[in-house]
Parts: C-alpha cells; sequence; structure tokens
C-alpha cells in the first residue's frame, strides 16, 4: 500500500502518479479527510488519557490526606472521562480500518520512467530476438493442441474429466518436457538465488501482502472452511517469509525461488485461448524473488530481466520484451517488464514471465523493515518474476522444435533431464 504521510502531505501528486495509470480515484481524498478525522479524534483520545492519569494521581493524593469524600467525588468523574475516553478510542480505530481498507484498494503509483499508456495495445517493443515471420515451415506451422494429442502428450480430455474445464494433462515426453523446464530454470539461478519449497496454500494476512487481496479474490481458489488460499503464484509466500521482520541491511539484497504449483480461476476468459496450455487453472512456474533497499533496486530490475531473458534465449525460442506501460500494470506494480515467446503453431506471442519492481508497496503491507545507515528503519523493496512458466514455454517449444520428419527434438539445453532421449516421438 501507498504510505499515508506521502497521501497526507502531497495528496496532489499521488493522485497525478495515479492519473498516469488511468484512474481518477476519490479514495486519496477519502484518505486525506479520514487522516484528518482520525488525528483529530486521537488527539481527543490522548487529552482525556492525560486527564484521567491526573486525576488518578489526585485521587491517590486526597485518599492519603484523609479526603475520602472528595477522593471518591473525584473518582465518579475519572470513570465519566473513563467512559468518554473509551468511546473515542473505539471511534478512532474504526476510523483506522476504514484508512486501512481504502489504501488496500489504491493501486501503486508508476515509476517516473515507466511508458505511459492505456493498455496492453500501448507497451512499447524494447527488442525482438529471433524472430522472422517467413522463417518457420509447414511442419511449424502446427498448434501444439494438435501436436500433443498427435503425440501423446497432452491428454485435456481426460484432464478435463477429472478435475473440469480449463485441466491440463501431459504426458509421456510432455511430462518430461514440464519437469526438465522446471528443473532447468532452478539450475539456471541456482548461483544467484536460494531455493525454497514454500507452503501453495496460504492465509489471507499472507495472499493480502502481495496486493492480490482484496482486489483479485474472485480470481483465487479459496478453501472458506480453512481459512486458506491457493497461491497464484510462489510471489505470495515468498513475499510473507520476512512478513513483520527488520532485515540487516547488509544482508540485502535477499533472493529466493520457488517451484510450485500456481492457480487461478482465470474469471471471465471462457472461450478465450483456453485451447491446449495456453490458459490453464493449475500451472507449474518458477518464480524468482528479492527483498532489496531502494537504492539496490532499480539494478536488480535490470538483472531480473536479463536473466530471463538469457534462458528464454538458451531455449532457441523467438522472444521480444516489452516496457508496461502505466495502464496496464498491475495493481502493486511500480515498474514491469514482461517477456514473450513466439508460437508459430498457433501464430501468437504469448506471454512467459512478467518481471516487476514494487517499491515498497508490498512491504508496507507485509511490515518487512531494514536497519537503515541514517538509523532507525525503513522498508524494504520486493521484486518479482516468472524464471520460467511451464504452460507457454512447453507450447513454444513443441511447436517451434517439431520436425517435418515427424517427432518433436529436444532443445539441446533440457538434453540432461530427458533421460537420454533427445526426441519426443
Amino acid at each position: 500500500m501507498l504510505d499515508i504521510r506521502r497521501i497526507r502531505t502531497n495528496p496532489d501528486e499521488v493522485k497525478a502518479s495515479l492519473a498516469r495509470r488511468g484512474i481518477e480515484t476519490s479514495e486519496v481524498d477519502s484518505v486525506v479527510e479520514l487522516d484528518a478525522r482520525q488525528r483529530a479524534l486521537a488527539t481527543e483520545r490522548d487529552d482525556l488519557r492525560n486527564q484521567i492519569k491526573v486525576m488518578s494521581k489526585e485521587v491517590g493524593r486526597l485518599r492519603k490526606d484523609g479526603q475520602v469524600a472528595e477522593a471518591e467525588d473525584l473518582q465518579v468523574r475519572s470513570r465519566e472521562l473513563g467512559s468518554a475516553e473509551q468511546a473515542l478510542a473505539d471511534q478512532t480505530t474504526e476510523v483506522d480500518d476504514e484508512i486501512h481498507q481504502l489504501l488496500l484498494r489504491i493501486p501503486n503509483t508508476p515509476a517516473p520512467d515507466a511508458p505511459d499508456g492505456g493498455g496492453d495495445a500501448d507497451n512499447p517493443v524494447v527488442k525482438v530476438v529471433g524472430f522472422d515471420p517467413d522463417g518457420f515451415g509447414e511442419h511449424q506451422r502446427i498448434p501444439h493442441w494438435e501436436l500433443g494429442t498427435r503425440y501423446g502428450i497432452l491428454d485435456n480430455e481426460r484432464a478435463v474429466k477429472i478435475s473440469g474445464a480449463m485441466f491440463t494433462m501431459q504426458r509421456r515426453g510432455g511430462a518430461t518436457l514440464a519437469r526438465a523446464l522446471l528443473q532447468y530454470a532452478l539450475d539456471r539461478n541456482a548461483d544467484s538465488y536460494e531455493e525454497v519449497r514454500p507452503p501453495t496454500l496460504v492465509t489471507t494476512e499472507t495472499l493480502t501482502a502481495t496486493g492480490q487481496l482484496p482486489k483479485f479474490a474472485d480470481d483465487a481458489y479459496h478453501l472458506e472452511r480453512d481459512g486458506l488460499w491457493a497461491i497464484p503464484t510462489a510471489e505470495v509466500p515468498l513475499t510473507s517469509i520476512h512478513r513483520d521482520e527488520i532485515l540487516d541491511r547488509e544482508a540485502l539484497p535477499l533472493r529466493f525461488m520457488a517451484a510450485t504449483s500456481c492457480y487461478r480461476r482465470e474469471a471471465g476468459s471462457a472461450g478465450r485461448d483456453t485451447r491446449g496450455m495456453l490458459r490453464t487453472h493449475e500451472f507449474d512456474k518458477v518464480e524468482v524473488f528479492a527483498y532489496a533497499t531502494p537504492d539496490q533496486a532499480p539494478d536488480l530490475l535490470g538483472e531480473m530481466v536479463a536473466s530471463v531473458e538469457a534462458t528464454i534465449a538458451s531455449l532457441g525460442l523467438a522472444y521480444r520484451v516489452l516496457d508496461i506501460c502505466t495502464g496496464d500494470m498491475g495493481q502493486s506494480h511500480h515498474r514491469s517488464f514482461d517477456i514473450e515467446v513466439y508460437a508459430p503453431g498457433s501464430d501468437q506471442w504469448l506471454e512467459v514471465s512478467s518481471v516487476s519492481w514494487f517499491s515498497d508497496y508490498q512491504a508496507r503491507r507485509g511490515n518487512i523493515r531494514y536497519r537503515a545507515e541514517e538509523g532507525g528503519t525503513a522498508m524494504v523493496h520486493t521484486l518479482n518474476g516468472s524464471a520460467l512458466a511451464v504452460p507457454r514455454v512447453w507450447a513454444a517449444i513443441v511447436e517451434t522444435y517439431h520436425r517435418a520428419d515427424g517427432g518433436i527434438d529436444v532443445p539441446e539445453v533440457l538434453l540432461p533431464y530427458f533421460r537420454g532421449s533427445t526426441r519426443i516421438a
């Protein structure tokens, strides 16, 4: 969430920044009004508390001096003030809660160098690598859902029988490919990131810390009986590893990676990119995540983008990098880049990674701080990225590496994970 002190002291700057996202919100003004009211109530409450303390001391003095009647009269007045103080305390808490709920709904402000735009059509293409629209053969122009059925490596019909619509099941070499991609992504990042296997069911507080709640509740799987949520990405538990903690500045940046299953309802996506592996309720992904100081964050963002690029390039896939404009940013994002691969059979650019810097927006929700050089504490900055999301990379590999004479070649970098096989046939 945004720092209320920033909203209090410069609400016009916050509103102007949010307007770059195409958001005209009255919630900033509401926060300013409620904040003023809360501070006035808190001042009145504290004044009564001080009066009660003075009265308590006076009651003690009067009793010591034998003035019992006067002491009892003063105690009655003190109790009356105590009731008024409690009422003010309750009002202050109620207003605090109102402010907190508003702050949870207000998006992050974009970085000054984030490109302006109204939606995904306005995202600048930073670079395109390895793409030649005329360089693909007819055998590569077959969509992966057809190849998956042909080679018995994608069995969505039985996945639907088992779990319902928009679930997938890889088999044989398709299952090996999915597993190989996960292990390959972990191996590539092992030198820089600590591997973690976090829980995939988390509390409401954990999901709120990343900005998933309350806005995206309809897209999440909720186990109401247990008060737990299935994670939409490993970013969620990784963000909360150090929730409510103070980190040493010297330890930053802290980097984590995790391979997990991810769960998304994909509400409203019926009939849109639902064939094959393009959009599913459950999928596997390797996520990379970092806590950093504000000074470290910009370079770390560039480093994470470059790392994902290198992974995709090593798989021999055509890809491009997009600079996400203000109108296409997620709720918590301060600065973002997407990496998309080209799938020749689907004839689509498929987003396979989003690398984002959240400034202190998530850390403020999760109360994650570090000891600052100048003394005191400050909020950390968080960053995350999809090191490799399996479904769409899987689809692009199957289509790109399909052979004219049949079968699907295994990308060279994945051969160590294929038990000696060099082709899916």
